[in-house]
This record gives structure tokens, C-alpha cells and sequence, in this order.
């Protein structure tokens, strides 16, 4: 599993030294750097075309990706027009300009540098298997850090002075404390626990596609160790929502899964106030497990809700308010991808990121259903959309990358597929 070209290489080793990059505190900085490399790299190669090397061959723009592109840029303008709309001064504006570059940008690069560049999936499977390999080496000393005296935080890198969202981004960690249960918790290279947890589920995902059985295996057990040491009950939902769904929609082309479905459809009518009962029980020793935070999560997704309606509906109040003591201080617009950006940037910014999820959503669960090849992208979507109601999915890309790669190589191979298919049509038209 070599790289093939200066593309993957860059790939491939940011992967391999996602740890020591940990451990300088590089890591907020590293992510949107490769992003805009790459993205600037694919924009190289399609603007020279066939004299780009040969390694380097762009694949055209696919439609998804388009509205990926599309919508992250249109992020920015949305921003000014808010900005603008509540007199924000010139120098909050650029700082917020610059956050959208190190966050929706993002979102937008990554899908347009694995549809253009060729890029393998598979090189992004092994790579993240690698990080997995770290994850279990250091997972001695991590899981150990709390009964043996050592510290919380070991160091905030000096490389806080570029800016962020904060002093978290760029400290290096043994473990957290719950301030719920005064237990500890495990973060490993993520800024705080929930997140780590859904990086473990996408790390399950890629581990699943790794051919090499030790690899997997490596992969597997670091990404359940990092959900279960995250002590997430968001990580304990994505790994049983985004692993198994995929992986059971081709039997929507068997007859004896509807078959098998009927039955089982037929046995719950007679036992749905049970299982009503028991879903509920469910849910609410779910919501319970963490009171403290769901209360808090609620309450800013009410308050951001209110003021969105009331105040700023087309395009917000162009960045987070501050929260007071009844939401712990939290800033308003945060904890929640869609009420934040109902609040921050009104529908305009809302429709941007639905309008290319749900075309994403689509074109994975179509190809899940005919194909294995499918599998990846749909559960790495999946992860999105579960950590876009708990987190500002736009504040964390910056590790979510390889899982946004992975939907613009998915573009591209289903528009490689459709190519010979095309070329034969129309060859058969004019004959």
C-alpha cells in the first residue's frame, strides 16, 4: 500500500503522523492547511487539464460535489450579509472570514480534492487503520494516566496564537474528568470526548474496507475503544446506526427479506404498547445518563430557535451570541449544527448544508443498496448527521477530513462507472 502520486503521498502522511501532530498541538492547523492544498491542487489540475503529469490526471467536477462546492462558498457571503445586517466592525468580519476558511471551507475542499485528485479510498482505509495502530500503542498509558497521579492536560501548544475557537484545539491530553460524575473520560487526538467517540465510529467504518485482516482488526478494536473510553452515549448510537443500516439495505432487493419484514411487521401490531413502552423507558434513561447536559443542550437549541424567528430568519445574526447562566455560559448557536446555523446564518446558510447532505444522503444509500461500494460514504454520512445535532459540524472538518474525502472519491467512482456507459450510448446512437 504505497502512494502513487504527490497527492496521495500528502494524504498518507498526514494520516500516519496524525499523532505526533497531536502531540505538538499542530493539528487544528494541519487540517485546514491540507485542505486548501489539496483543493488548491485539484484546482491546478483542472485548470491545466491534459498537461497536467500524468499521475495527476484531474476526473471532471461530479454534480454532488458541485453542490458541496457551491454551498460551503456561499457560506461566506451569507456571513458578510449578517454581519453587515447587526454592525459588526470590519475586524470581527475578517476573523470570521477566516474561521469560515478553517470550517465550512472545508467542507467543500475535501469532497472537491478526492473527486478530482486520484486519490484511492483505499490509501485512506489503510492510513486510518495506522492511526488506530497508534490509538492501541498508546492506549496503556492513556487508560492508566488517572489511577497513576499523572496530570489532565499535559501542555496548550504555543501554536494557540494563530487563533481558534479555543484553548482546547491545541492542548495535548492524558484524559478529562466528567464534571457530571467526576469520572474520567478519554479524548485521544479529538478536542473533547463526544467528538473523539464518533471519530472511533468512523475509524470502525474505514476498518471495515480494510482487505487485510490484521489491519482490520487493528482498526476495529481502536475505533470500539475509542467509543467506549469517550464514555459517549452519541458514540454508543453511531456505532450500531452507522455500521449496520448500510450493510443490511441490499436486502431490499431480496423477497425473502420483505417476506421476513411482513412477519416481523405482523408480530409488532400485536405487541406495540410494549414496545411503545419499552422505546420510551429507552429514551429517557438515555436523556437521563447525562441530565445536566441535556437540559443545557435543550435550552440553547429553544433560545436559539426563538431568536432566529424573532430577530434574523433569512440570514442570522452572522456569528454566536454569548449564553447566560442558565445555559452554563454556552454561546448561543452552539451544541447544534441547525439551530446554530438558523441562528447564525438564517435559512440561506441552513438550505446550504441540507441541500448537498441530502443529495449525498441519496447518491449513498441508491449505490449502498446495489453495491458494498457504497457502505463507506453512507455510513460517514450518517456520522455527520448524528454529530450534527450534538456539535457545529463545521468547527470540527478539520478531523473529519478523510471522511469527506471519502464522498468526493465516491462521486467520482460512480461517475467513472457511468462514463463507459455513456460513451457506448451515444456510439450506438450515431450508428
Amino acid at each position: 500500500m504505497q502512494p502513487q502520486n504527490p497527492a496521495e503521498a500528502l494524504v498518507y502522511k498526514t494520516l500516519l503522523w496524525t499523532w505526533p501532530l497531536y502531540g505538538l498541538g499542530a493539528l487544528y492547523i494541519v487540517g485546514p492547511v491540507l485542505g486548501w492544498l489539496l483543493g488548491g491542487l485539484a484546482l491546478t489540475a483542472l485548470y491545466f487539464g491534459p498537461a497536467m503529469r500524468r499521475d495527476l490526471k484531474p476526473h471532471p467536477i461530479p454534480p454532488v460535489v458541485w453542490t458541496w462546492v457551491i454551498g460551503m462558498a456561499l457560506m461566506l457571503p451569507i456571513l458578510w450579509v449578517g454581519h453587515v445586517n447587526w454592525d459588526f466592525s470590519a475586524k470581527t468580519t475578517i476573523r470570521s472570514s477566516i474561521g469560515w476558511a478553517k470550517g465550512w471551507a472545508l467542507m467543500g475542499l475535501f469532497p472537491l480534492a478526492g473527486a478530482v485528485l486520484p486519490i484511492r479510498r483505499e490509501i485512506l482505509v489503510r492510513g486510518q487503520c495506522h492511526v488506530g495502530l497508534w490509538v492501541l500503542i498508546l492506549a496503556p498509558i492513556l487508560l492508566a494516566a488517572p489511577y497513576i497521579g499523572l496530570p489532565e492536560r499535559i501542555f496548550t501548544s504555543p501554536l494557540k496564537v494563530v487563533g481558534g475557537p479555543g484553548p482546547q484545539y491545541f492542548s495535548v491530553y492524558f484524559y478529562t474528568f466528567d464534571p457530571a460524575s467526576w469520572t474520567p473520560r478519554w479524548q485521544f487526538f479529538a478536542p473533547w470526548s463526544p467528538f473523539a467517540a464518533l471519530l472511533g465510529v468512523c475509524m470502525v467504518l474505514f476498518a471495515l474496507e480494510e482487505p487485510n485482516n490484521r489491519w482490520r482488526a487493528i482498526g476495529i478494536a481502536a475505533g470500539i475503544l475509542m467509543i467506549f473510553a469517550s464514555k459517549s452515549r452519541m458514540g454508543l448510537v453511531g456505532l450500531v446506526v452507522c455500521t449496520i443500516p448500510p450493510r443490511l439495505l441490499p436486502l431490499m432487493g431480496r423477497t425473502w427479506a420483505w417476506f421476513v419484514l411482513a412477519g416481523l411487521t405482523a408480530s409488532l401490531a400485536m405487541t406495540a404498547d410494549k414496545l411503545i413502552n419499552a422505546v420510551t423507558a429507552a429514551i429517557s434513561t438515555f436523556k437521563n445518563a447525562r441530565a445536566d447536559s441535556t437540559r443545557v443542550r435543550a435550552t440553547l437549541q429553544r433560545i436559539a430557535e426563538e431568536r432566529w424567528w424573532e430577530e434574523a430568519v433569512w440570514f442570522g445574526h452572522g456569528r454566536p451570541a454569548p449564553g447566560s447562566h442558565i445555559v452554563e455560559y454556552m454561546p448561543i448557536g452552539s451544541h447544534h449544527t441547525w439551530f446554530g446555523l438558523l441562528f447564525v446564518k438564517g435559512v440561506a446558510g441552513f438550505l446550504a448544508l441540507f441541500i448537498p447532505l441530502v443529495f449525498q444522503l441519496l447518491l449513498g444509500a441508491l449505490d449502498a443498496t446495489a453495491s458494498k461500494r457504497g457502505r463507506l460514504p453512507l455510513g460517514i454520512v450518517f456520522v455527520i448527521i448524528l454529530l450534527s445535532f450534538g456539535e457545529n459540524i463545521e468547527i470540527e472538518a478539520y478531523l473529519l477530513w478523510p471522511g469527506l474525502m471519502v464522498l468526493g472519491i465516491h462521486a467520482r467512482e460512480l461517475a467513472t462507472d457511468k462514463a463507459p456507459f455513456m460513451q457506448q450510448k451515444r456510439r450506438s446512437t450515431v450508428a
